[in-house]
């Protein structure tokens, strides 16, 4: 059950096989590319994967379909009957019109201001253009919910569609402008240029020549704010404007329908993989070389005051609008009244425990998966791996749910205890673990394990020996990305968490849930502090990654 010999066949990608180590095959017909910085390790093999490794993964991916296996199984339990009439009462439809249009509008508006941003970064010499593409990315450390909590702060009455539309587009808007602008770095000008000299308009230009090449990244960091709109629950709950996520919450907790809850989780899970699968089939694929744009910056010139209005307003409604409501009614918090300190303590070790805990695991339940997808292909491999993916499609309302269902009819003794919790954290977040992990895998010279199994050593410690530490970075990565997101995370550890156990979020969630803005600041403050701290570390391990490349 070892690796494969090398003897066996020769690898893609091999001297011996005539083409350049570390190329690789387009998608379409055709020759060779070179391979860049981010592509130069060797091929994912065509040999037959280890059958302990197939084993581990399969069973690792499997757990991250248990709820959504579940949630199915408990639907058809209603009846065919149930099933339509829940789905045709008015209420139901007004709700999932609200977030069909909620998502299509956020994501059209973070597509146009995040490639519209993306551009500014990388075609105008701007002055501090580093910093301006690490303030544009700023959103992303601050939870919707948090942004929204900011402008109640100022604006009590701001609420409706509109004001979910405003907050949640400030606040994925990064999601589209950070995979753009990596693209538009390493997209070719020369056809952009070469339409321009054929007289047609910069507008005209971009869109036939630019615009394909970077049209995966746009669409990628699109299907992710469709998700996070479709599955946001504190936000459009702050703000009062009702989704199906607000509905889910609604039927289980005021009147414990579950039949309704679940049918109406289904509903939301329909939705985000018909995103999924819209996503995937309209991205397409681009087959280009690597390396830096040819495209010249020119100075801003007049577009500077435009282009730095452009760049700061997801910036300025997504973090500076929120920061100061929270600084305000921290300083009001601090000397009107007394700040709980042991249950702000209490809070802050749940939260650090938990993240720790779910980070671990989860990134040793990825692990499996990302090393088969990083060094093999083949259907069962990719059926795997798009498993492992899943909980990408999975809001966080729908897998608390579905892991109530199952946790009191299969395992009642774990019902609200911690491990149901860390279990839905992994589900939730692996997709972000495996995408780390995959990558820093595939960067590891073939080469290098190669040598190490003709000098005697096992698989075993050749993957501890020379594949895990140069793959450290990514695996790093991975794991810091989902401590961060376990931290922020809310509808889920609303519905699993263990009673008596509050974590920052659900500290914050439940005072300004009854407009207790003073005294929810200081809870507030303490997850943005809290979450900066693995963002630092993972600036840090991502500078790391790219000495290594």
């Amino acid at each position: 059950m070892g690796a494969p010999r090398i003897e066996r066949a020769p690898r893609e990608g091999s001297r011996g096989a005539g083409v350049p180590a570390g190329a690789r095959k387009p998608a379409g017909p055709g020759g060779w590319v070179a391979p860049t910085s981010a592509t130069a390790a060797r091929p994912r093999r065509r040999l037959p994967a280890p059958l302990w490794l197939l084993a581990l993964a399969a069973v690792c991916a499997a757990a991250a379909a248990i709820p959504l296996v579940y949630l199915v199984v408990r639907t058809t339990e209603a009846g065919l009957g149930e099933l339509l009439d829940t789905l045709l009462r008015p209420r139901v439809l007004q709700l999932t019109l609200n977030s069909v249009l909620l998502a299509a509008a956020v994501t059209a508006s973070c597509l146009i201001l995040g490639t519209l941003s993306a551009l500014l970064l990388t075609r105008l010499r701007l002055p501090a253009g580093r910093a301006l593409l690490i303030v544009a990315a700023l959103p992303l450390a601050v939870p919707s919910y948090l942004a929204a909590y900011g402008w109640l702060v100022w604006m009590p009455s701001l609420n409706g569609f509109g004001a979910a539309w405003f907050v949640m587009t400030a606040v994925c808007t990064p999601y589209v402008t950070l995979p753009v602008a990596a693209a538009l770095r390493g997209a070719s000008g020369d056809l952009e240029m070469v339409a321009r000299t054929l007289g047609r308009g910069p507008i005209r230009a971009f869109w036939a020549a630019t615009w394909p090449q970077i049209r995966p990244a746009a669409i990628a960091g699109a299907l992710l704010v469709s998700l996070y709109s479709l599955s946001d629950f504190g936000l459009v709950s702050m703000l009062r404007f009702q989704t199906l996520t607000w509905g889910i919450n609604a039927a289980y907790g005021a009147s414990f329908d579950r039949n309704q809850a679940a049918l109406l989780a289904l509903v939301l899970v329909v939705l985000a993989l018909v995103v999924v699968a819209g996503e995937r089939r309209s991205r397409g694929q681009v087959d280009r070389a690597g390396g830096r744009s040819t495209t010249p910056q020119r100075p801003a010139g007049r577009l500077l005051g435009p282009a730095l209005a452009v760049l700061l307003v997801a910036p300025v409604a997504g973090i500076l609008v929120p920061v100061l409501g929270l600084g305000n009614r921290l300083v009001e918090a601090a000397t009107l009244r007394a700040i709980d300190v042991p249950r702000l303590l209490e809070a802050i070790g749940a939260t650090l425990a938990l993240a720790l805990g779910a980070a671990l695991i989860t990134a040793l339940v990825a692990l499996p998966i990302a090393a088969l997808a990083a060094r093999y292909r083949g259907r069962l491999v990719a059926a795997i791996e798009a498993v492992g993916f899943l909980g990408h499609a999975l809001p966080g309302i729908v897998v608390g749910l579905s892991l109530v269902f199952f946790a009191l009819a299969a395992v009642p003794a774990l019902y609200q205890t911690s491990a149901v919790l860390v279990f839905a954290y992994v589900v939730l977040f692996m997709p972000r673990a495996i995408g780390s992990m995959r990558s820093g895998i595939a960067a590891v010279p073939g080469s290098l394990t190669d040598v190490s199994r003709m000098l005697g050593y096992s698989p075993l410690a050749t993957w501890f020996k020379v594949t895990a530490r140069l793959a450290l970075p990514g695996i790093g990565i991975g794991t810091l990305l989902v401590a961060i997101s376990v931290m922020k995370e809310l509808p889920a550890t609303l519905l699993l968490r263990p009673t008596g156990v509050s974590t920052l979020a659900t500290e914050l969630w439940s005072r300004t849930a009854v407009f207790e803005f003073g005294a929810a600041a200081p809870y507030a403050a303490a997850l943005v502090l809290l979450a900066a701290v693995p963002t630092v570390l993972l600036s840090g391990i991502r500078g790391v990654a790219k000495e290594q490349q």
